[in-house]
């Protein structure tokens, strides 16, 4: 290789991962704010609204719903009008739900809000998914990694709720809607140009051939619909039970440290995700999320707290990229965005029952502490389930 070609691929690595970076803002909407600043507007809502805990978990449920709605059409938008102009139509319904929170005490327009910004949401993810997976094809000894950066988008979010909304949630929460809102109008003029530069659409399904089973991903889909459920469950509940607890002033560090961890995952688990046979990445990381949502209940002192965020925020979205990983190692290129399509559909049915069910666990007599036991064990039992997934390892760095 003359020095000129190995500067050329040098360079084309880092624009990959700048234009990651910026595809990652995405995630950073979609998740960081639609979905987990929630958590830290919960508590000044459900005080100034009179929310019971069950009420205050179908926020975050029909949110989920509106995100499986938005999985289920994600692909037939896409593949409409291509993946670009999806993530762009997705980033714009999501930004303005959030501004509209703003303007409404009434719970059932809040719910519609919420929904809508789970169905922009998911549009977003499921589209950038399938951009990421299309431009990390030309770096195949990076693949992991860069998928990893545009999913830990979502810890930019949440380390920028952090920084923003404390000051903001003193004077209510209407001004912290407006916040989020205005902030994602900002990330998605920063995608555009990185979009422009990015593949559309996915191969066409080859003439003659049906559509590609997905049975050779079963135990991963179990597995993840386990994480919907319990990583939801910890991500509505957490502040509220800091809170419970007399740890006000922990919320801030906590969720940043959480943040900081989601950024830099990618980093930690790479090669882990590229060599582990089967399923056993994903299984590792669910036991290490189990054991972040059981830290809490086990030991409520402060040091204890943060190596909860620490365990969440290095594992959570790590799974979410391994689907990816998995998707692409099993299934033809072709039916890539399928396969992303489907893991969120199942992403987004967990994440409906997650918050219902530990709402409804929070307003029994067992409080908030029952809730988040039950994420522990939804959690522990989907890292049981990867582990079902066929152990065979990749033959080559092009199969993740």
């Amino acid at each position: 290789m003359t020095p000129q070609a190995g500067r050329g691929q040098t360079s084309g690595a880092t624009r990959a991962l700048l234009d990651m970076l910026a595809l990652s803002l995405g995630g950073a909407v979609a998740l960081g704010f639609a979905r987990f600043a929630y958590a830290l507007l919960l508590p000044v809502m459900r005080a100034d609204l009179n929310w019971s805990f069950t009420l205050s978990g179908s926020m975050n449920a029909v949110n989920a719903l509106g995100y499986l709605l938005g999985a289920l059409s994600a692909g037939w938008l896409s593949g409409r009008v291509g993946l670009r102009r999806t993530f762009v139509a997705g980033m714009l319904l999501t930004a303005v739900s959030l501004l509209a929170c703003a303007l409404t005490s009434a719970s059932g327009a809040l719910l519609l809000w919420r929904l809508l910004a789970g169905l922009g949401g998911a549009w977003v993810f499921v589209s950038g998914g399938g951009l990421a997976a299309l431009a990390a094809r030309a770096h195949p000894e990076h693949s992991a990694r860069l998928l990893g950066v545009f999913y830990g988008g979502a810890g930019i979010g949440i380390v920028l709720s952090a920084l923003l909304l404390p000051p903001l949630l003193t004077g209510g929460w209407r001004g912290a809607w407006v916040a989020l809102g205005a902030t994602s109008l900002l990330c998605l003029a920063l995608t555009l140009r990185a979009l422009r530069r990015l593949p559309d659409r996915a191969p066409a399904l080859p003439e003659g051939e049906g559509p590609t089973s997905l049975q050779p991903l079963g135990f991963t889909l179990a597995a993840y619909a386990c994480f919907g459920v319990g990583y939801i469950a910890y991500m509505t509940f957490i502040v509220a039970f800091l809170r419970s607890l007399g740890a006000e002033a922990l919320v801030t560090p906590f969720w940043t440290l959480l943040g900081v961890c989601v950024m830099i995952n990618p980093f930690v688990w790479g090669p882990l995700m590229t060599r582990a046979a089967g399923a056993r990445a994903m299984s590792l990381l669910m036991l290490l999320l189990c054991a972040g949502a059981a830290l809490p209940l086990i030991a409520p002192y402060p040091a204890a707290l943060l190596l909860s965020a620490v365990l969440f925020g290095l594992s959570f979205l790590a799974v979410v990229t391994f689907t990816t990983v998995i998707t692409r190692r099993a299934l033809p290129e072709y039916a890539w965005a399928r396969g992303i399509a489907v893991f969120t559909s199942v992403f987004a049915l967990g994440q409906v029952a997650g918050p219902l069910l530990t709402g409804l666990a929070a307003d029994s007599a067992g409080g908030l502490r029952l809730g988040l036991a039950l994420s522990a064990a939804v959690l522990l039992l989907g890292a049981g389930l990867a582990l079902g997934q066929p152990a065979q390892a990749p033959t080559t760095t092009h199969d993740v």
